[in-house]
């Protein structure tokens, strides 16, 4: 399936709901409130196997995405696919499959947080890092000032303290990481840096907070990067057959087995 868009990412055309969830996520996204979803959505309330975590996003369309008003379901199945035409390791296959699974968290969030189908400001969307100066390549960086951290004078993390050593904003990535760490998982770290990191743009994309970098953040970049192609050049408005979701159905469905466990802690 070759994508038929030739723009990505054009926010000054894009729908209204886009640039609402994103002033949402810069006004309420500070650091306490990272820190409160955090500890909100690091006990799991339920268990759902893969499959059904999947089909729930079969009905959720992400608010933030300028480019595609598929249900997330079908944007999976495209960057999981042009992976696998690529001819990348079978691993790099699930977690394009996978990625945007923490979007499932809807089934347990709220409007008050921005966890639920309605607002989706704490779901979707690139994220940024609170507790550190918001940098002016965030998309719509109009809305940095409404950010009670945006005139901090200095970060609150060390200097080559590591990402995983800093708040990023809520949202699915973060929520996808925990629910594979606390349920257990057969990927490798690779995988998860681009599961984590992979709507961190401001970092693999634009060369912001450069400073928190470990040692192992430089050593993942490349495979971020590397993904972030398969994720953002694959989107296209087009459905599949039945025919062709019932083959790509059998295939992932063996790479599910592969990799994750038969229910996973949401």
């Amino acid at each position: 399936m070759v994508c038929l868009m030739t723009e990505f990412r054009d926010y000054a055309a894009a729908r209204d709901s886009v640039k609402e969830c994103y002033r949402n996520m810069r006004a309420k996204q500070d650091l306490e409130f990272v820190k409160r979803q955090e500890r909100k959505y690091s006990v799991s309330a339920t268990c759902l196997t893969p499959w059904e975590a999947l089909e729930s996003l079969n009905c959720f369309v992400d608010l933030s995405d300028p480019d595609i008003e598929l249900p997330n379901l079908s944007h999976l199945y495209q960057t999981a696919e042009a992976i696998r035409r690529d001819g990348l390791p079978d691993w790099m296959q699930l977690t394009g499959f996978i990625h945007d699974l923490g979007k499932c968290i809807y089934l347990r969030g709220c409007d008050t947080d921005g966890t639920s189908m309605k607002q989706q400001w704490s779901i979707v969307g690139d994220t940024f890092i609170v507790g550190d100066p918001l940098p002016d390549a965030l998309v719509h960086p109009e809305f940095n000032e409404l950010n009670s951290n945006y005139n901090y004078n200095c970060n609150i993390y060390d200097d080559g303290c590591g990402l995983d050593a800093c708040h990023v904003s809520y949202g699915h990535d973060e929520y996808l990481y925990q629910v594979l760490v606390r349920s257990g998982h057969q990927l490798p770290d690779k995988a998860l840096w681009m599961i984590r990191y992979h709507s961190l743009y401001a970092w693999h994309t634009h060369g912001c907070y450069l400073h928190l970098e470990s040692t192992k953040d430089k050593d993942m970049k490349p495979w971020v990067q590397l993904f972030n192609k398969y994720d953002l050049y694959t989107k296209e408005n087009t459905k599949y057959t039945e025919t062709e979701l019932k083959d790509m159905r059998i295939y992932y469905d063996r790479l599910l087995k592969k990799y994750l466990p038969d229910l996973l802690h949401f």
